[in-house]
């Protein structure tokens, strides 16, 4: 049975290989993001062909206490050719045996995988539920949305051309006002970045994770996949972010940013210092991550797009389930997204 046995040293850096060297890998299905998501207990499962991995699937399984149950989530996988149901099916087969044994009442996975009527239509015919094509993102653990760039054997002129005028625009403002961009892996800026991350919670309204969260994700990468990338003018400190280079991707994980001198445009400066990092490491894609609203004069729609005006934005399959417990599927899936949206609505009065 090819479950990973995480004690077995040669077995875990035989899995890793596979996954660094994958065309569909992904950095959530990476082992290191098992150790920053460190609430959640993490498993593995793979194929093999004449000794070679060929597939693999990579499990964060999240007690859920009120339930009395585990959802088993494979974040933006399986590692395989993600239209490819048969490889899918087996995998999904072979996570049978951890859902047994955690108790899971359901497997989730949600692929990095365009959405399409036939794809869809493929995962319901095999006994998968999936969620609707505009599900509510309450519903979701992932947006449906992302925004991506192609750097893919591009130059530097070449993707400054690809941007809108304003994006440009604002990326030569940015230095002209003299904006620098550093990045660092030190803690000190680790805590300056959160500092602004706080910040921008409470600006946005939105939840703030744990410092020792990002202490963990700073743990986890070494200094060839994560950096810390922070913005200065002057004495001040004005943005920051977490840059994280995993397989082909490059992806802005997490940005920051103080309430003063916005005028100076420092996100612009710092995205493309970024890019230009994913360009180095010969990234095929840079991801700017989810966008959960897709009106045109959202604030970070038109960021992101300014960046993104020739991809555009990415809208995937959702979420595909295999349900072993239908009552606790049924109570995680409705009753605990209108409590979560009830939570959220008395954090915003609270904080104004």
């Amino acid at each position: 049975m090819p479950i990973l046995d995480k004690e077995n040293k040669e077995q875990v850096e035989k899995y890793n290989e596979f996954l660094r060297n994958s065309p569909y890998t992904r950095l959530t299905q990476s082992l290191e993001w098992g150790k920053v998501k460190s609430d959640w207990k993490q498993e593995a499962v793979y194929l093999e062909e004449d000794g070679k991995i060929t597939a693999g699937m990579t499990l964060l399984l999240e007690k859920v206490p009120k339930l009395n149950s585990h959802l088993m989530y494979c974040s933006r996988g399986p590692v395989c050719n993600q239209t490819d149901i048969e490889t899918i099916k087996k995998l999904v087969s072979e996570a049978d045996t951890i859902a047994k044994k955690y108790h899971a009442f359901c497997l989730k996975f949600d692929p990095q995988v365009e959405y399409s009527d036939k794809l869809y239509n493929t995962f319901l015919q095999n006994g998968f539920k999936v969620s609707k094509k505009n599900a509510d993102h309450d519903k979701l653990i992932q947006p449906l949305h992302e925004a991506v760039l192609n750097i893919e054997g591009k130059t530097e002129d070449e993707l400054l051309k690809s941007f809108a005028e304003k994006t440009r625009y604002n990326i030569r403002l940015s230095k002209r006002k003299g904006v620098e961009v550093y990045y660092s892996r030190d803690e000190e800026d680790l805590k300056t970045f959160y500092e602004l991350y706080k910040i921008t919670c409470v600006r946005d309204k939105i939840g703030c994770r744990a410092y020792e969260y990002f202490k963990r994700m700073l743990d986890a990468f070494d200094e060839e996949h994560l950096r810390i990338y922070i913005t200065k003018h002057e004495q001040d400190k004005l943005s920051a972010a977490i840059a994280i280079n995993y397989g082909e991707e490059m992806f802005y994980l997490y940005g920051a940013s103080s309430n003063e001198k916005r005028n100076l445009m420092p996100n612009y400066a710092m995205q493309w210092e970024m890019i230009k990092w994913g360009l180095e490491k010969k990234c095929k894609i840079y991801n700017f991550g989810g966008i959960l609203h897709l009106e045109k004069n959202n604030g970070l729609y038109k960021f992101k797009t300014g960046f993104c005006k020739e991809e555009g934005i990415l809208h995937y399959i959702g979420e595909i389930d295999k349900v072993y417990n239908k009552l606790i599927y049924f109570c995680y899936n409705t009753i605990l997204p209108i409590l979560k949206k009830i939570k959220r609505k008395f954090r915003k009065t609270k904080s104004e």
